[in-house]
């Protein structure tokens, strides 16, 4: 079982950093098969950071919905083209399965081979039943089907369209029905019957099967040897040998080559959705050059999927990795407002009122009496430092400040150092473009009926805000109506003067009900605030409120 532990979309600091420090910690508590992810980019600042402390991004996830390849067969037992009837139907009894893929040398997938094709073929319709009597094979295939033995001329391995005959008449009729396949190979069935043996091989037939074990005279294997007639022996009756014989048909003469494909990386879902409308029985999985690399069936997707989430500095799925949903969440550690998140059986849902969810996964440490390491420490600090501001943030808690004093011991480093080291990486208004700026770290939100997104980046100052004002705004409104929300809007933080402006678009119902002081056109000055989590979203939730009860 793999466990994936991972922040929300457009991560920040804190939820890139927590997320390698909770993985990290599982590990080292025994679980195995444990990682951390990220759902989106990172910033320069998380860059800077992980650098500083030799640590690897998280593997980025956009996606965990499951797929094709959670649930599918890799150890697939196929069948090559050239193979005989006969063994793959072995094959399929010795695995008691309903039919097989079937495969080109370079593995790549032709088609299926069923257990219904495989009869049809054995036992056609009365209309049919002289198409039965015609085998594309070798003569080398047709005596194994019957654990056959060479008795006189040459065997040969190239495949070709026999005619099967059975010898059980009389000589005058057996030399009339020969007459009329004198243009064809044909391959004679016939027991001990030396007359019928002499026309035979007179008539040059391309081969002859003797029955039923009996020895064969000397002179007659003589005098095939001359005709160039191919002698097999057979050690079971006529009736045997030729049902046997018809199983050396190459597979890829009766294969089925419409069938229904999927790739690994299918969703899972749709996979069903298509398996549901066919009446396939196998649906064969292949890589981009038609591989077979797997195989599915529809029992297959009742398998429970061998993945699950851990989420952190989250609980809202709104915000969380895409396909979230369908996964089983095993633990969500957690710092904000409770989201509605349910599941179907108990797990540990941990939610502490902190300025910062890196300041719980260091508290998990010393629950647990895990030491923590360098770099682990220095990634704690800079998601405390990131999430509080440095600890001026409203949402900083005296615990906060304890646990990043004793990360700087740890580490090795001064944690007032580390903030100006972060803060002075790449202003997001001067570095990143105006998409990037909107939805480096936006959440997304629903409440009393209304979606809206809350979006922040943080700045030394604001002497680079005027010139990129319109753009935002811009993008903002775009987002707004490509998304269908009541409103978008991007907290711009001065995190030096403790100040932020605030830029919204939306519907004019709601702007109405922003109190703060104006200062051009859909943006508003908020003097002392900093905090999406702790100061924004609860004034925006009022104002939704006001917005709700002037409606009604």
């Amino acid at each position: 079982m793999e466990t994936t532990v991972i922040g929300h979309r457009n991560p920040d600091m804190d939820s890139i950093c927590s997320a390698l420090a909770y993985a990290e910690l599982k590990r080292l508590s025994g679980q195995t098969g444990v990682r951390a992810a990220r759902a989106g980019g990172i910033n320069e600042r998380i860059d800077f950071v992980l650098k500083k402390f030799g640590v690897e991004a998280p593997v980025l996830i956009k996606d965990m919905s499951p797929r094709v390849a959670d649930v599918m067969e890799t150890e697939v037992v196929a069948v090559r083209a050239g193979s005989s009837v006969y063994d793959a139907l072995q094959i399929i009894e010795r695995n008691q399965m309903r039919g097989l893929p079937v495969v080109d040398e370079m593995n790549r997938c032709l088609g299926l081979l069923s257990a219904f094709k495989i009869t049809h073929h054995l036992y056609p319709s009365r209309e049919q039943a002289e198409s039965a009597r015609h085998v594309t094979a070798s003569l080398e295939a047709i005596m194994a089907t019957f654990g056959g033995s060479l008795v006189a001329g040459v065997l040969s391995s190239e495949p070709a369209e026999q005619l099967l005959m059975v010898g059980a008449m009389a000589e005058d009729s057996f030399a009339t029905r020969l007459e009329r396949y004198e243009h064809l190979q044909v391959v004679l069935f016939v027991g001990d019957r030396p007359q019928i043996l002499s026309m035979a091989i007179k008539a040059r037939v391309n081969a002859i099967v003797c029955t039923g074990g009996y020895p064969i005279d000397e002179a007659i294997c003589e005098e095939a040897r001359e005709a160039k007639v191919t002698m097999i022996l057979s050690p079971h009756d006529t009736a045997t040998s030729v049902l046997l014989a018809r199983g050396a048909a190459q597979v890829e003469r009766v294969l089925e080559s419409e069938y229904q494909s999927f790739e690994a990386e299918t969703f899972l879902e749709d996979a069903r959705g298509l398996a549901a409308q066919s009446a396939g029985f196998i649906f064969p999985v292949l890589d981009s050059g038609g591989g077979l690399v797997g195989i599915l069936s529809k029992s297959d997707f009742l398998k429970e999927i061998p993945r699950q989430l851990i989420l952190v500095d989250h609980n809202e799925l709104d915000q969380a990795v895409r396909g979230a949903e369908k996964i089983k969440i095993l633990e969500v550690i957690d710092h904000h407002k409770l989201g509605g998140i349910s599941s179907d059986t108990p797990i540990l849902f941990l939610n502490n009122p902190l300025g910062s969810t890196c300041t719980i996964v260091s508290l998990c440490y010393e629950q647990m009496g895990i030491a923590i390491s360098p770099s682990m420490a220095g990634l704690m600090m800079a998601g405390i430092i990131a999430d509080t501001l440095n600890l001026t943030s409203p949402t900083n808690t005296p615990v906060d400040v304890a646990v990043l004093g004793r990360l700087g011991k740890i580490a090795l480093v001064d944690p007032d150092q580390l903030a100006r080291e972060i803060f002075s990486v790449g202003s997001p208004l001067l570095t990143m473009t105006t998409e990037q700026a909107i939805r480096v770290d936006s959440k997304p939100y629903a409440d009393l009926g209304q979606r809206f997104s809350v979006a922040q980046i943080e700045e030394l100052n604001f002497d680079y805000f005027e010139g990129r004002r319109a753009d935002l705004l811009e993008a903002l409104e775009l987002e707004r109506a490509r998304d269908g929300l009541l409103f978008a809007c991007l907290l711009v933080t001065d995190i030096s003067g403790q100040n932020s402006y605030l830029l919204v678009r939306g519907a004019e119902r709601f702007l109405r009900t922003i109190s703060y002081p104006l200062i051009s056109p859909q943006v508003w000055m908020l003097a002392g605030v900093v905090s999406r989590k702790k100061q924004l979203l609860p004034y925006l939730l009022q104002c939704l409120a006001r917005m709700s009860s002037h409606d009604e």
